[in-house]
């Protein structure tokens, strides 16, 4: 089964890294690498990013193709966004909640586990079937 794994943030978590002290982030960093490396060696890995900065956002509406809003984003409309994500293969459920948890206690400032939101989404190998 596939899933995506969505890592959320806040403005003011992201903007409170700026705070962090090297060795932190590096932490941080590392634990997040090891965590790919991880899920990679056991071939439950499809793909993992993490984003760019929200500063960089862009927020683009349209209702013709021709005539994009494009908006600086997320934080305009929103306090929350997503910070990056996983794809995942795993045998279900169970294993990509096991995952995302262990995603969710990343460290933060003084090594303490920061809790941070992990939304799942099964990802369906595509439409549902057309009955008729």
């Amino acid at each position: 089964m596939k899933f995506m794994l969505l890592m959320q943030g806040t403005r003011s978590g992201w903007e409170s890294m700026s705070q962090w002290k090297p060795a932190e982030i590096e932490a941080h960093i590392g634990f997040m690498i090891a965590l790919a490396g991880e899920l990679q060696r056991s071939g439950e890995l499809l793909l993992a990013e993490g984003l760019d900065v929200p500063a960089n956002a862009k927020i683009v509406t349209a209702k013709r193709a021709d005539a994009p809003l494009v908006s600086d984003g997320p934080f305009a409309e929103t306090k929350e966004f997503l910070a990056g994500f996983w794809m995942v293969d795993v045998v279900d459920v169970a294993r990509a909640i096991a995952i995302a948890a262990k995603a969710s206690t990343a460290p933060g400032p003084g090594g303490t586990p920061m809790g941070i939101p992990i939304e799942i989404r099964a990802v369906p190998s595509g439409p549902p079937p057309v009955e008729g």
